[in-house]
């Protein structure tokens, strides 16, 4: 794993008034402890977990045998957890999801307790000089608030904790990219613009995150867009293996982007590759409706060949007038009616829609470049919306 594949997508540490008191001190220790092992976060993970299965031998069995992904997964979601610490709108929401999720996985209430252990642990080990009994104490404090978040949500949840869907249909569109179709036994309760965890006959206890292309559908049936990304042991697979007849397991939904229709302010879709899926899901519900704000969306690939949804794209514009889209391609040749550059760089030559609500969604390196470039240009961070995990 690279130094780039643990790196946060997020933006800088939000610019929001901070929280006052206690609660100050505990956010400010936290994240200034963290900026002194967040160069070392590979180790770190790897020590937080070679603990935690020293601590709970039984948790080893909850994961793959690679843990290449899980350990990128779970640096993701730390950092998304210490730089939204003063954001309760955006930190609990994605903890009682998180929750939900990991009963997928088996994980038990005692296994939390266990979890801390390791964290701290493992963040004290690569702390050095600045770890005193003042940080662990805020990180022993802000794990037990996590924890507390994560087990009530997934004690109150009712539903399954995964559900079994039939794949319909596989289409090939090209050596690394597939559309897949499927059919739960009952319906997924899902939003446009959330993403679940998929797992298939292929490669079993290898969970990975994909976006339903579409919006709920009376049938329940879902389309998934995959790319077999270098390494990608599950989406190789999906591209390349998936037979009419498997059995998918798809966990809880996640995911916070959405439109809001009645918020007075238009919206700004940045998509690169398949992460134009969800966005295609929003703007299908939205099409829906007869009176929506104006959305804007960018959608980007490095080749024309990587912009494999366009057509569809451009087609909902046809009847559709809130919405435009322009597409973005980053190598040459340059082509008519096509921008050249980073997504980065066009939606900010574009302007900085400072009146906007703005979704990003792409790679964690994709994420990253644009949401600083966004924010560096004037972009307001609570205007912007993005989640932590992406496809893997």
């Amino acid at each position: 794993m690279t130094a780039d594949a643990v790196r946060s997508p997020a933006p800088p540490p939000n610019r929001e008034p901070q929280p006052t008191g206690a609660a100050a001190i505990m956010v400010r220790l936290i994240r200034e402890s963290y900026a002194q092992v967040q160069p070392r976060a590979e180790d770190v993970i790897r020590f937080f977990y070679a603990m935690l299965f020293v601590i709970a031998p039984t948790t080893r069995e909850l994961f793959a045998a690679n843990m290449q992904v899980q350990r990128s997964r779970f640096v993701r979601a730390l950092v998304y957890i210490v730089q939204n610490l003063d954001r309760p709108e955006k930190l609990v929401p994605f903890l009682r999801q998180l929750g939900r999720d990991h009963r997928k996985f088996g994980v038990l209430p005692q296994h939390y307790d266990a979890m801390g252990t390791a964290l701290v642990s493992a963040l004290k080990q690569y702390a050095g000089p600045v770890w005193t009994p003042q940080v662990e104490q805020a990180w022993r404090d802000a794990y037990c608030l996590i924890a507390k978040t994560m087990r009530e949500a997934a004690e109150a949840d009712g539903g399954p904790a995964w559900w079994p869907a039939r794949v319909t249909d596989h289409q090939r569109l090209s050596w690394d990219l597939a559309v897949v179709r499927v059919a739960p036994h009952q319906p997924v309760p899902y939003r446009a613009g959330q993403y679940v965890s998929v797992e298939v006959p292929q490669r079993p206890r290898l969970w990975r995150y994909l976006s339903p292309a579409n919006a709920p559908r009376p049938d329940g049936s879902i389309e998934f867009h995959i790319r077999a990304i270098p390494g990608g042991a599950v989406s190789q697979s999906i591209v390349g293996h998936t037979q009419v007849g498997d059995t998918w397991r798809i966990g809880p939904p996640m995911g916070v982007m959405t439109v809001d229709r009645h918020s007075g302010r238009d919206v700004v879709m940045v998509a690169g590759g398949t992460g134009a899926a969800p966005m295609r899901a929003i703007l299908e519900e939205l099409a829906g409706w007869g009176d929506n704000p104006d959305v804007t969306m960018f959608v980007g690939g490095r080749t024309r060949a990587d912009l494999h949804d366009l057509d569809t794209l451009t087609a909902m514009t046809n009847t559709n007038p809130w919405l435009t889209v322009i597409p973005v391609v980053e190598s040459p040749p340059r082509m008519a009616g096509i921008e050249h550059g980073t997504l980065a760089d066009v939606v900010t030559r574009y302007g900085a829609w400072p009146n906007r609500d703005v979704l990003v969604c792409g790679s964690p390196a994709m994420i990253r470049a644009t949401v600083s470039r966004m924010l560096v240009a004037g972009t307001p961070l609570d205007r912007i919306t993005y989640d932590p995990f992406t496809l893997d």
